[in-house]
C-alpha cells in the first residue's frame, strides 16, 4: 500500500523547538481514496497536515522523516517549488475558511488573483471555469457568489466557497483541517457531501482531519487515530469504528454520545 500511495509520511518526527510534538508517523494516501485522522485535541493532527503544505510556522520543522508526494520530499523542497505545487497539485481547506478571504474584496477577484498565480488566464475565462466548478458542487447561484463580498454570506457559505475554492486548480490532493468543526449540523451535511461530490467528480484524494466519529464514518475509506502525536491504530473505516483493537480507540469511541429514545415518552 505505501509503495502505490499518492503522498506518504514516512517515520515523520515533528518538532517545535526542538520538542518533538509528533512522533515518528507514517502513513500513506491512495489516489482516489479519503483518509480520517481521527483524535482529541492537541494530538498532532493539524500538524500532520501542516507539515506536508509547509505551514508549521516559526520553530516547527520536520525533524525526521520524510513526507512524499510524486517522488519528491516535500519538507527538502525549495520554498519556491513548495509554492507551485501549494494550490496547483497540494490543496488545504482550514477549520474557518473564510478567515482567509480579504473582507473589502468580491470573493471573485480573491480567488481570480489566485488562480493567475499559477496559471496564465482572462478574467473572462477565469469566471466561466468558476461559475461551471460552483454549479458541479451544487451552489444555486454561482454569478452571486463570486460578486459578493466575505461578510455578504454565512460562515457557512463562507466555509462551502472555501472548499470550492480549493478545487479551482483540480488538485490531486486535498487536505481538510477540522472543515466541518464550526458549523451546525445541517451545514455539515453539506460540507460532507460537497467533499465526497469532489472525489467523485474529479478523483481527489483526500485527508480530512477531525475530532468529529460521524463525519470520519460518513466520508472515510480508512481511518488512523492519533494519541500524543503517535497513531495508535489505523485500518478500515467501519473495521477501527465498530471493532477497534487499541483501548484508546474504544474510549474514544465510547466518547461520542449516543441519542436514546425514552419508551411512552
Amino acid at each position: 500500500m505505501m509503495e502505490n500511495a499518492l503522498l506518504r509520511y514516512e517515520n515523520v518526527t515533528i518538532a517545535y523547538s526542538g520538542l518533538p510534538v509528533v512522533h515518528d508517523v507514517s502513513l500513506s494516501l491512495r489516489e482516489g481514496e479519503i483518509l480520517g485522522v481521527v483524535g482529541e485535541s492537541g494530538s498532532g493532527k493539524s500538524t500532520l497536515l501542516k507539515a506536508a503544505m509547509g505551514l508549521l510556522g516559526p520553530g516547527g520543522v520536520v525533524a525526521r522523516g520524510d513526507i512524499w508526494y510524486k517522488g519528491k520530499n516535500l519538507p527538502e523542497l525549495l520554498e519556491e517549488e513548495l509554492r507551485r505545487l501549494s494550490g496547483a497539485e497540494l490543496a488545504m481547506i482550514f477549520q474557518d475558511a473564510g478567515a482567509s478571504f480579504c473582507p473589502v474584496r468580491s470573493v471573485g477577484a480573491q480567488l481570480y488573483e489566485a488562480v493567475c498565480a499559477h496559471e496564465n488566464i482572462s478574467e473572462t475565462d477565469f469566471r466561466e471555469k468558476a461559475e461551471a466548478l460552483l454549479q458541479k458542487l451544487r451552489f444555486e447561484n454561482a454569478v452571486r457568489i463570486l460578486e459578493s463580498y466575505p461578510f455578504e454570506l454565512s460562515g457557512g457559505m463562507m466555509q462551502r466557497v472555501g472548499i470550492a475554492a480549493a478545487m479551482l486548480l483540480n488538485p490531486a490532493v486535498l487536505l481538510a483541517d477540522e472543515p466541518t468543526s464550526a458549523l451546525d449540523v445541517s451545514v455539515q451535511k453539506q460540507v460532507v457531501e460537497e467533499m465526497l461530490l469532489i472525489r467523485d467528480l474529479w478523483h481527489t484524494s483526500i485527508v480530512i482531519v477531525t475530532h468529529n466519529i460521524g463525519v470520519v464514518r460518513a466520508m472515510a475509506d480508512r481511518v488512523a487515530v492519533m494519541k500524543d502525536g503517535r497513531i495508535v491504530e489505523s485500518g478500515g473505516t467501519r473495521d477501527v469504528l465498530e471493532h477497534p483493537a487499541q483501548e484508546y480507540t474504544k474510549k474514544l469511541m465510547a466518547a461520542v454520545p449516543k441519542l436514546r429514545l425514552r419508551r411512552g415518552a
